[in-house]
């Protein structure tokens, strides 16, 4: 999974909130562990690549459940999930006579 959070964000503090999620769901098989980890500075966020491993039964529901979690958590701790966003700039050209 990736989870994209802003670049002024306190990157632990958004890695502590997706493994507290994680150490609390008891789909989340304990061996292989977690893996939570920067993959990648994007344009609009510094994204995460989450890895929990689980029966294949729970993959799906894990996903949804984690990612609502996740949602839920950050607007409570003031961690942003940023969207692409574009800065329009227009200029007039004067008319030549």
């Amino acid at each position: 999974m990736t989870i994209g959070v802003g670049y002024g964000d306190d990157l632990n503090k958004a890695k502590q909130i997706m493994e507290a999620i994680l150490a609390a769901d008891e789909r989340v098989l304990k061996e292989p562990a977690v893996t939570i980890a920067v993959a990648n500075l994007g344009d609009s966020s510094v994204d995460f690549v989450v890895r929990p491993w689980v029966n294949s039964a729970d993959y799906w529901s894990l996903k949804f459940d984690f990612t609502k979690a996740v949602k839920e958590k950050f607007d409570a701790e003031g961690v942003s999930i940023p969207y692409p966003q574009r800065d329009l700039h227009v200029f007039q050209e004067k008319a030549h006579t």
